[in-house]
């Protein structure tokens, strides 16, 4: 018995001791161990000699350096053999068959025969020199980047180097069987094998589905569907075996199959087995007709990593393999080596089948990791294309060195119905057998017998609710919160002023808010009676308590409970006093967001079943920070609106839905996450917008805020994806409220360690951290004081001088002052009725705004200082309230210079060409000034000299700086040169004949002052002027036509008038001046 049982393992010992005594004759050899590299010649194949030899090269290199730095005389060397398969009708590895062999026959011939065989990748080549039925003595280890084939499986000379074939039927035997959180086990697939055009690798890897000898025919219940027309029709087939169909290949098989398919049925999910391509890494946006497939391919790879090589060819997993390879042979012989040397000579070294089986390295192609059979083991990587960024995102990782799987994406956004895989039997969509004839019947009369038990429920229910009959709370019973607020009843002259009311009160000595129920009258119907006491029998701890209803003259009232510290929108805002480091931080926005999803979970289990109008302004905090939802229940009553919260299916149809309340709660989750303005997306701002963008997706993207997954860490990602998946398009695919309930409670339980701290221990944390940011948060508000009081004294400084503001300031009043000497300047613009009557209204504030500010620029650099400014009118005085001696009059001398300097320069913006000209008029002697009233109040100027300001103003001429004898004997007193030219005595109002000056100059000074026109051309000029306006108008496109239709000041006045108006003999009334034959006298 021990005799019979003893001979496989003996079989065993024996192959293991060939397999090593195979590394001990390459020892014994020179220090060059030869490589017979052996492929294909031609370039159609990623792994023909030219791609290849580059890179063993460079692995040759990189062993030689790891053979230095361990003190090894130790080179490896290769030869290249190729063969040529172009001459045959079936070309590539379908006619590789013998080549390898006759390869190898001549190598021994010319005792060119090496160690190691890198090579070749094709199976038929590789099978027959590594198969013992075979017999060929010459065979030596092959260390192979392909030989898929499940022939070549098990061969104790042959190292392969990718996944071969059954790797690939291992992984599909365990993932079908697999329960998953998104996936039921399967049991019936297809298995689509193409006829024409396929690769090495997919024909291995289909043949080993395919082999009825292997381990997944075995276990799965697998249709094959061999050609294109058998696979087309079994898509079509309303009597399918199966919604799943897996199929090697790429991107460009499944649009192909697509497009000669009809309608796809919405269950059927492809497989596509795609190993070889790393493309889904590097450009991740999905390709059109990929929404429904899953793709198997090898993790992301770096073939970079060490490959220094020119060559203008990509590098590929095939290249990869020889490269890396060469490594393997050269890492194997060194620990043989190194292994001697410790050993001093000795054998004793382990023993295995397969010289380089239970190794693992890393090389080009990522980490290497070879079982006992020397196959390559790898992590599948499964990605999906997701409904959400319409992007290619790892689902999950198949480990078969471990034979686990691994998730990824714990709530994928995926195509399919509940955002589940699909089953892998399709529902029976044609006809009935007697079994489901029989349950079907059964079910309707459950249904029918249930029904007509609910209406006489129904019925009973509505009896027993009415027999309460709804009454309002009596007016007196609301009393004002504290005894400072008036009184809640009010008289009906006064309702429509908002300070006799306050919508906060106290009934029954609980703080309460009234909400005024807009549509309703006071007399509920039956099902609004019915409404509003089951809203008196809520009580739970999240949703806020609902008094009853009181009515008032004017309106009706809902009593709500109050929740001082207000909505939670309003928290979110107030980052000073609830900062983001104390209160607001990860663990309480959590929270936050549970409080909210408990509420409604009750909500939705109540009779009430959904609230309709949730957002985050109708989400309270109470004074313990617990959040409360409001505005719940009288659907017949209130009618829900359409934001932002809304979701898009309520917002193509009215309605309110369950589902609809889960998509308002991810915006709400939304906000408090990331603390910013509901709905809050870089790509949009306008609240319209983001409705209509919201209720009409494009095809390939729904409007959703931002969500970045890139700067967040490991524990908030579970998180994210709740939201993600709480807003998603379809209703079928949002959770539950209590599914998010629990969900959240596994997030704050590995947020928060119970296990290391105890509530207490996180309760005093907060209050330290509170303590600690205390200071800063008193500095904040002091700055922020400090910021808003130095705004308002700004302010005030530009309504009303200096001193002025200090003396209200301080002692609230100004005692009015006399000033012995100040010089007064007064100017307006000439012909300001004529410049409206073409201008409408914006023009005419926009030109009075230019020019103004302009002014006030001027007034900047002069000691003076601006009383005010009437229509056309500008006001300003210098010497008062700050009395500064003789440089009243020079400083506004000097102002009036430079305005009218000013003014020749500036052009009309909405008249082109017109010259803008103004008459200034300038007086010094004493007044009074003072602070006159309590709203709007201004500093006045109060005398005889205000009056003989204007004067001069109105009987200058245009271009003029009109200055009085008093104004002019002043600034003789001065060391300023001024040039000034007689006018001679002018009548003033009130004053009689005075002798009054032009103001033209300073001595030395540089002011480039407009020419005054001469009183000799007035006359023509107003007529020129008045042509300009029209000729610059018409030069505008308002032509007579035009001009009727401008709405302009004066459009009634014109429209009665014609075009021979403008050009009688009578003069525009452009200029309002009275000229007389001498105008240098008086006017």
């Amino acid at each position: 018995m021990y005799r019979s049982h003893s001979l496989p393992y003996l079989g065993v010992l024996i192959m293991a001791v060939v397999a090593n005594k195979m590394l001990d004759e390459c020892l014994s050899s020179n220090h060059k161990y030869t490589m017979n590299v052996v492929l294909l010649e031609d370039s159609n194949y990623k792994w023909s000699r030219p791609f290849v030899q580059a890179a063993v090269k460079e692995a040759i290199e990189k062993d030689k350096r790891e053979n230095e730095y361990h003190d090894l005389n130790f080179t490896l060397t290769a030869n290249y053999n190729g063969f040529n398969t172009t001459v045959y009708n079936r070309q590539g590895c379908g006619s590789s068959t013998c080549e390898g062999v006759a390869i190898l026959k001549k190598l021994h011939n010319n005792g060119e025969i090496g160690c190691v065989m890198l090579g070749p990748s094709c199976t038929y080549a590789t099978f027959q020199l590594v198969d013992e039925e075979i017999g060929l003595s010459l065979s030596i280890p092959i260390i192979s980047a392909g030989s898929f084939g499940i022939s070549c499986d098990y061969k104790r000379k042959l190292t392969r180097i990718l996944p071969p074939a059954r790797k690939v039927s291992l992984f599909f035997s365990n993932f079908l069987n697999e329960t998953l959180l998104f996936k039921d086990p399967w049991q019936q697939v297809y298995v689509y094998k193409k006829s024409t055009n396929i690769t090495e690798d997919c024909s291995w890897y289909i043949n080993g589905m395919e082999a009825p000898s292997a381990n997944f025919a075995t276990n799965t219940k697998r249709e094959m569907l061999r050609g294109e027309d058998e696979l087309i029709r079994a898509l079509n087939d309303k009597k399918r075996h199966s919604n799943i169909f897996i199929l090697c290949g790429s991107i460009d098989d499944i649009i192909s199959i697509k497009q000669k398919a009809s309608r796809i049925h919405q269950d059927i999910m492809f497989i596509l087995l795609d190993v070889y391509n790393p493309g889904y890494y590097i450009n991740t946006t999905s390709s059109v007709g990929m929404e429904d497939v899953l793709v198997i391919t090898l993790p992301q790879r770096n073939y970079t990593n060490g490959f220094n090589s020119t060559h203008k060819d990509p590098i590929n997993d095939y290249v990869a393999g020889y490269h890396d390879g060469a490594l393997l042979f050269g890492k194997v012989l060194r620990e043989r080596m190194l292994s001697k040397r410790h050993n001093k000579g000795s054998d004793d070294v382990p023993l295995r089948d397969n010289p380089f089986g239970n190794v693992s390295f890393d090389g080009m192609g990522g980490h290497y990791v070879l079982d006992e059979y020397g196959d390559r083991d790898v992590n599948f990587s499964m990605i999906y294309t997701s409904t959400v960024t319409k992007k290619y995102e790892t689902l999950l990782i198949h480990d078969t060195s471990q034979n686990k799987t691994i998730i990824k994406d714990m709530y994928p956004a995926l195509p399919w119905k509940e955002g589940r895989l699909p089953r892998d039997k399709p529902y029976n969509q044609e006809g009935l057998n007697t079994e489901n004839v029989v349950v079907i019947v059964l079910s309707l009369s459950i249904v029918v017998v249930t029904a007509i038990a609910l209406i006489f429920y129904r019925q009973n229910r509505k009896e027993r609710l009415t027999q309460k009959k709804w009454s309002h709370i009596e007016p007196h019973l609301i009393n004002p919160l504290d005894e400072k607020e008036v009184s809640l009843k009010i008289d009906d002259d006064k309702r429509k002023d908002s300070t006799y009311f306050s919508h906060r009160g106290r009934y029954d000595k609980k703080p309460v808010i009234l909400k005024e129920l807009k549509h309703a009258d006071g007399d509920f119907t039956e099902d609004q009676r019915i409404e509003l006491n089951t809203l008196l029998h809520i009580d739970y701890y999240n949703l806020t308590k609902f008094y009853g209803t009181v009515k008032f003259e004017y309106s009706v009232f809902g009593v709500f409970e109050l929740c001082q510290r207000g909505s939670l929108r309003y928290i979110l805002n107030d980052r000073i006093s609830y900062p983001d480091e104390t209160f607001m931080d990860m663990e309480f926005k959590i929270s936050v967001m549970y409080d909210i999803a408990k509420g409604m979970s009750y909500l939705h289990s109540s009779n009430i079943e959904v609230h309709g109008r949730l957002k985050s302004t109708n989400c309270v905090v109470d004074n313990r920070m617990v959040v409360k939802i409001t505005d719940f229940g009288c659907h017949t009553i209130l009618r829900p609106g359409k934001d932002v919260w809304t979701a898009p299916e309520h917002l193509r149809k009215d309605g309110v839905s369950q589902k609809g309340d889960v998509y308002s709660y991810a915006i709400i989750a939304h906000e408090i996450i990331m603390r910013q303005s509901p709905f809050n997306t870089q790509y949009c701002s306008n609240t319209s917008e983001k409705i209509y963008r919201v209720q009409y997706p494009s095809e390939n993207h729904i409007f959703r805020p931002d969500l970045n997954f890139d700067s967040i860490s490991d524990r908030e990602v579970e998180l994210y994806m709740l939201i993600k998946t709480c807003w998603d398009e379809d209703p079928e695919r949002r959770l539950d409220f209590k599914r998010i309930e629990l969900t959240l409670g596994k997030i704050f339980s590995n947020l928060h360690n119970q296990a290391t701290e105890t509530y207490m221990d996180n309760l005093i944390r907060r209050l330290q951290m509170y303590s600690r940011t205390l200071e800063r948060l008193v500095e904040e508000r002091t700055s922020l004081y400090k910021a808003e009081r130095d705004r308002a004294d700004h302010l005030n400084f530009m309504l009303l001088p200096g001193p002025v503001v200090r003396s209200l300031k301080e002692t609230g009043r100004v005692e009015p002052e006399l000033f012995e000497e100040v010089t007064i300047y007064f100017s307006d613009i000439v012909g300001f009725t004529t410049l409206c009557r073409y201008s409408t209204p914006i023009e005419v504030v926009d030109m009075l705004n230019d020019i103004y500010k302009n002014f006030d620029s001027i007034l900047d650099h002069h000691d003076v200082y601006k009383v005010e400014t009437i229509g056309d009118a500008y006001m300003v005085a210098s010497g008062l309230p700050k009395r500064n001696g003789n440089r009243h009059a020079v400083d506004i001398a000097q102002m009036a210079l430079d305005m009218l300097a000013f003014v020749g320069t500036f052009e009309l913006q909405h008249l082109p060409g017109i010259p803008l000209w103004i008459r200034i008029g300038v007086h010094s002697g004493p007044c009074a000034a003072g602070v006159v009233g309590n709203k709007m109040p201004r500093y006045c100027l109060f005398g005889d000299t205000v009056n003989t300001a204007s004067r001069m103003e109105s009987t200058g001429l245009p271009l003029r700086i009109h200055v009085s004898q008093s104004t002019i004997n002043i600034l003789q007193r001065t060391d300023c040169k001024f040039e000034y030219e007689q006018r001679g005595e002018t009548y003033l109002k009130g004053k009689g004949k005075e002798m009054t000056y032009w103001l033209t100059g300073v001595t030395g000074g540089q002011y480039n002052l407009p020419i005054p026109p001469t009183a000799e051309n007035f006359q023509r000029l107003q007529q020129d002027l008045a042509e300009m306006i029209v000729s610059s108008l018409e030069k505008r496109g308002d032509e007579s036509q035009g001009l009727e239709k401008r709405k302009t000041l004066s459009t009634k006045v014109r429209r009665q008038e014609t075009n021979s108006s403008l050009q009688s003999d009578s003069p525009p009334d452009y200029f309002h001046l009275a000229v007389t034959d001498n105008p240098s006298t008086y006017l």
